[in-house]
C-alpha cells in the first residue's frame, strides 16, 4: 500500500524509528473489567511511563485513554468476542475506521483467525477495513493468528502463512504469536515486509517474556504487543520500561530487567 504523509505520521506516532512496543488493553469486552482494566487510567499512565510507544482499547474506552498516555499512540480495535459466549474465536465487527478517527485513534487493529472456520468472514471483513483505512490514511494492525482444528498456534510454517495473509489483505503491523525460538521465528519475519511483532503469550515470568522479547528482535522482528503480561503485572511501568530497553535499546534481557528495577529470578 502507498505510504500517504498522513499514514507516516500516524505510524510514527505509535511506534518508535519503525520498533513497536503496544499495550493492547481490549480485553474488557473479552474477559470483563479484569485486574488492571478496572482503573483502566491508572494502567495506561503506568505503561506510557514505562515506556509503552501505544495503547489499544476499543472504542467505547476513548475517553478514559486519552490525558492519561502521556502523548503515547492510540490504537482503536475494530472487533470482538467473549470467553463466556458461543465461541471466543468468532470475532465481530465492533466500528468503522471513521468511529476510529473520531475516537482521536492514530491506528485501527483488527483480529483475524487464519485456520479457523471464522477465516472467509473474517478475511472480508479485514479486506474492506483496509480499502477503508488506506483511502483516510489510517494505519492497520492485523493481529493474524494460525487458529483452528489440527492447528498449532505456535508453528512457524503456519504462522508465516498468517503474516503473509495480513500483508496480502493491506494491512501496515501484523502481530502475531511467538514461534518459541528466534531461529524458527526468521521463518515467519522472512514471510512478509511488514514489520512482525509478537503477543505477550503466558511465559513462566519476567525473564521469560524479555527473552522472548530479545528473541523476537534477535529474528528481525519489530518489536512486541502485549497485554496481560504487562498490565496485569504487579509493576505494570517497570515490566513496559524492561520490555522497551530489549525492543527499543537493544538491551539484554537480565540488563534490562536490573535497568528497570526488577529482581532477575533466574
Amino acid at each position: 500500500m502507498a505510504m500517504t504523509p498522513g499514514k507516516t505520521a500516524r505510524l510514527d506516532r505509535i511506534g518508535t524509528d519503525g520498533r513497536f512496543v503496544t499495550v493492547p488493553m481490549d480485553h474488557g469486552i473479552t474477559m470483563g473489567p479484569v485486574r488492571g482494566l478496572v482503573d483502566i487510567e491508572a494502567t495506561i499512565d503506568a505503561v506510557t511511563r514505562g515506556g509503552a510507544d501505544s495503547v489499544l482499547t476499543q472504542k467505547g474506552i476513548a475517553s478514559r485513554v486519552h490525558g492519561n498516555k502521556n502523548g503515547a499512540g492510540y490504537i482503536v480495535h475494530l472487533n470482538g468476542s467473549t470467553t463466556i459466549g458461543p465461541d471466543e474465536e468468532d470475532k465481530r465487527v465492533t466500528g468503522t475506521v471513521e468511529d476510529a478517527v473520531r475516537a482521536g485513534a492514530d491506528a485501527v487493529s483488527f483480529h483475524i483467525n487464519v485456520g479457523s472456520e471464522h477465516e472467509p468472514d473474517q478475511i472480508a471483513n479485514l479486506a474492506e477495513l483496509t480499502t477503508e483505512a488506506e483511502r483516510l490514511g489510517m494505519p492497520v494492525l492485523a493481529m493474524a493468528y494460525a487458529r483452528g482444528q489440527g492447528i498449532d498456534e505456535h508453528d512457524a510454517e503456519s504462522l508465516g502463512h498468517a503474516v503473509r495473509l495480513a500483508e496480502e489483505l493491506g494491512a501496515d503491523i501484523v502481530k502475531t504469536a511467538y514461534s518459541g525460538d528466534s531461529e524458527s521465528f526468521e521463518h515467519v519475519v522472512a514471510g512478509t515486509r511488514l514489520p512482525v511483532i509478537i503477543a505477550g503469550g503466558s511465559p513462566s515470568g519476567d525473564l521469560a517474556t524479555l527473552r522472548n522479547v530479545r528473541g523476537v528482535i534477535d529474528a528481525g522482528g519489530a518489536g512486541v504487543s502485549m497485554g496481560r503480561t504487562i498490565f496485569q503485572h504487579e509493576d505494570p511501568e517497570a515490566i513496559t520500561a524492561a520490555v522497551s530497553g530489549v525492543v527499543h535499546d537493544e538491551a539484554d534481557p537480565e540488563a534490562a530487567m536490573r535497568e528497570a528495577g526488577l529482581e532477575v529470578e533466574d
